[in-house]
């Protein structure tokens, strides 16, 4: 029985990394790689913190909150809040971004490599035509998603990524280079990785694939706090170590390309390349099957998430309507290529970042201030408002003198990291608040 509960336990943890290892955790680390150069180490410290320290801590917080779902965690704060903080995450990590760029990576890597006149509008089209109808299909019945992504795309998509990364050290690419200017000494390499490690969208999309494994866990029997939140914290540590693995690898194959081939426009040409280099026509197909399975898998669980959701919020149009709604979305948005997409979705998530983080922390802490939603509406306000400055700045908007007062004036905001004076001083506000008011009713 206890072996069978493990098994299970596996089972989870490598559908959770199907699930959070799609696109971006391909082409970044690649791209990070390249542009850190000799720095390359500091620069993956930095993107384990936030490609896999808070996707680990998301998922706990998840386990932990008690909560059915993100938009009831989040409505500690209030509950207009937790509607319009849901929503901006499930779009965010849905038909806006992540499931079109799962598309447009795939087409990038897996197909067009293979084509002498380097592809067209024409095949870019019928190729994302059926990735989508594919991810259609899978993402109708989700109750299968165990079966059909743990047991058996992820195995086979960690054994090509093994392969890659053997030969990258049987056959080195060359050595690392000079660092660029975003990765120019340590602490800064270590900063931008921080910055880097936010493409991946994984914090945001552990708050919702959370929901996912702690369901799988209460129907293998766990019921008390307790034991789903330590049933879902050995599930989400078997999804993060392999996430760390192939992450510090990519990141390697990365730094030592340059050498080879120079700076390539993102990490999508990195890797077709460096497969190219240390396999031949087989690495390319190697590379096409690793990428074609950790995207597929990640638009199935987005898809079938953002469905989810969306059929909870408006039921009377039904789950296979939303799923054809959002493949159909994400499809479209695929068709501006995948350079646009990394672009467009970054200002979103310097924004949301700091919001993610500060609803994880505040759920650990809960107890700490008995759960009061004037700690939650503090925290969550303050870190707003530098969260707002840095996403419009990040856009090239301009915002006058408040961005010479917010460049000057707050400490690590010319970082992208501001929000964090910010989420302190909320929270003191929010804890001193908390005690005046209960002092105030005590005295009554």
């Amino acid at each position: 029985m206890g072996e069978n509960k493990g098994n299970r336990t596996i089972a989870i943890g490598l559908m959770l990394f199907a699930l959070f290892f799609g696109a971006g955790n391909l082409i970044f680390p690649a791209a990070m790689g390249q542009a850190a150069g000799s720095n390359v180490w500091w620069a993956v410290l930095g993107f384990v913190v936030t490609g896999v320290g808070l996707p680990l801590a998301g998922v706990l917080a998840m386990g932990y909150s008690g909560c059915k779902n993100l938009q009831e965690l989040a409505s500690r704060v209030h509950p207009a809040y937790g509607l319009f903080f849901t929503v901006i995450c499930y779009l965010t990590i849905g038909p806006f971004f992540a499931i079109p760029r799962t598309g447009s990576v795939s087409y990038e890597i897996a197909v067009r490599p293979f084509l002498q006149s380097g592809g067209n509008d024409m095949i870019m089209t019928g190729f994302l035509v059926l990735f989508f109808v594919i991810s259609f299909w899978l993402s109708v019945s989700p109750q299968k998603l165990v079966d059909r992504i743990g047991k058996i795309l992820t195995p086979a998509l960690l054994l090509t990524i093994l392969l890659l990364i053997a030969k990258s050290f049987i056959t080195p690419l060359g050595s690392p280079q000079e660092p660029t200017a975003a990765y120019a000494t340590a602490s800064i390499a270590a900063v931008q990785g921080i910055l880097d490690g936010y493409n991946t969208m994984d914090a945001i999309a552990s708050l919702v694939f959370a929901i996912l494994v702690i369901e799988f866990v209460m129907e293998d029997g766990a019921t008390e706090p307790a034991a789903i939140t330590k049933e879902v914290f050995k599930a989400g540590l078997i999804a993060v170590s392999c996430l760390a693995f192939v992450y510090i690898f990519i990141a390697k194959i990365g730094a030592d390309s340059v050498a080879a081939f120079g700076i390539q426009e993102t990490g999508a040409p990195v890797l077709s390349k460096s497969a190219m280099i240390l396999f031949g026509n087989v690495g390319a197909v190697i590379l096409a099957v690793i990428v074609l399975l950790a995207c597929l898998s990640t638009s199935i669980g987005l898809i079938t998430s953002c469905a989810t959701y969306f059929n909870e919020l408006v039921g009377n149009i039904g789950y296979k309507k939303w799923v054809t709604i959002f493949t159909v979305i994400s499809f479209f948005v695929a068709m501006f290529g995948l350079k646009t997409i990394i672009v467009a979705a970054i200002p979103v998530l310097m924004f949301i970042y700091p919001l993610v983080v500060a609803i994880i922390i505040l759920t650990f802490l809960n107890n700490l201030f008995d759960g009061r939603q004037c700690v939650y509406a503090w925290t969550i306000g303050l870190t707003l408002i530098p969260a707002l400055v840095t996403g419009l700045q990040t856009a090239k908007i301009s915002l006058g003198p408040i961005d010479n007062i917010f460049n000057t004036m707050v400490p690590l905001h010319t970082l992208g990291m501001g929000w964090i004076s910010f989420t302190i001083a909320g929270f003191i506000i929010g804890f001193i608040w908390r005690a005046a008011v209960s002092s105030n009713k005590a005295s009554q």
